[in-house]
């Protein structure tokens, strides 16, 4: 196991030594933070030991179990942490590290290893298929549901989106079908075995969203409602976590970390797209944020092309690109007739497109090592 740790970009609170090694605690802006490396084989009492310490100093542990060894997370106040509190000195304990990063559950140092999230048979990251949610961006009837959901399986899709709440510029635009959109979502599941992936707005929508759908959606305008992210990440379902219109990617991790910090390990970001002074596409897609997430963070990422571009033209292009970029899944608006789709039909393709789409990304993946 290998942490790689940036010491020069942190203040040493103290560090002492023992006949173990060196026990170096860092003060950084966002609270003390640290890991603590089991030794291989430690006992689960042990490991159990030192969660209950962590705990009675006021931290929050977050153990991640290996084959052969356990590291566990603490998240806290440095102010909690007294010289006196030797974590070192508890039995099984291997080494203690910094985590300097603010993001601590989203990135690599206290979990090195990807993560795959498991929505039924479909897996998502990793050396997994590259996963392709299609769909409309609004439910606007269940025949027309019915209708892009059997088209977008046949192409090779594994997830059908569809918006049931939408979130709207305008008050007097299309709102959304709301619970009745759930249920049309819910039957189409039924009918095709496709898992549903679908946005919610609302803290009061938590409950009722996550009893229809598989993946709960937190869209770009939601990135830093703070308060969704972290019910949420209570709820326990996979959680789909767009990167908002002009966030950074520390931000769009910060993000994340308020679901993870709830005690749900299943969120998947997604790119789809920044505001720039560009106005040719609706939004600009960061292709480079694929790898930087890559190294990062351990979660997967999606990329959306739909809502990246606005134009159904371009959505080809960049969904490629993402492919080769090393995107750990794809999300594409299909609509059989976009000309009079309710929302977003400039940026949604045909079925027949969508499915030509499907067969050109197949040699893209291969190029990368990876599968559709």
């Amino acid at each position: 196991m290998e942490f790689k740790i940036d010491f020069a970009a942190a203040k040493p609170l103290f560090a002492e030594e023992s006949s173990g090694g060196i026990t170096v605690y860092f003060k950084e802006r966002n609270g003390f933070k640290m890991i603590i490396v089991m030794k291989p084989y430690a006992t689960k009492e042990e490991i159990k030991l030192v969660e209950q310490r962590l705990i009675d100093l006021g931290l929050k542990p977050h153990p991640i179990y290996g084959e052969f060894r356990t590291v566990i997370g603490a998240i806290g106040d440095e102010r909690l942490i007294k010289k006196e509190h030797n974590i070192f000195a508890l039995s099984g304990v291997e080494e203690i590290i910094p985590v300097l990063k603010p993001y601590k559950l989203a990135g690599r140092e206290i979990k090195s290893e990807d993560t795959v999230i498991d929505i039924g048979s479909v897996k998502i990251g990793a050396s997994n298929p590259i996963a392709v949610m299609a769909g409309p961006c609004a439910v606007e009837d269940a025949a027309q549901l019915l209708e892009v959901a059997l088209k977008v399986k046949e192409a090779g899709a594994c997830i059908l989106r569809g918006g049931a709440y939408k979130p709207r510029t305008s008050p007097y635009a299309f709102q959304g079908l709301a619970e009745d959109g759930l249920k049309m979502l819910a039957d189409v599941k039924d009918e095709t075995g496709l898992p549903i992936v679908t946005e919610v707005l609302d803290t009061r929508d938590v409950e009722i969203v996550a009893r229809y759908t598989d993946i709960l959606q937190i869209g770009a305008r939601n990135m830093q409602n703070f308060r969704l992210l972290t019910e949420c990440g209570n709820i326990g379902k996979p959680v789909l976590l767009k990167r908002g219109l002009c966030s950074t990617i520390e931000e769009w991790l910060m993000a994340a970390e308020y679901v993870l910090a709830a005690g749900n390990p299943n969120v998947i970001l997604c790119e789809r797209g920044i505001r720039t002074f560009e106005t040719a596409t609706r939004n600009t897609v960061d292709i480079s944020a694929i790898p930087v997430i890559k190294e990062l963070s351990h979660l997967p990422i999606v990329v959306d092309p739909s809502h990246g571009t606005g134009n159904w033209r371009f959505v080809g292009a960049v969904a490629k690109g993402a492919v080769a970029a090393g995107a750990d899944a794809l999300m594409i608006e299909v609509h059989p007739d976009p000309a009079n789709a309710i929302s977003d039909g400039a940026q949604s393709l045909k079925p027949d497109k969508f499915n030509a789409l499907m067969c050109e990304l197949e040699p893209v993946a291969r190029a990368v090592g990876r599968r559709m």
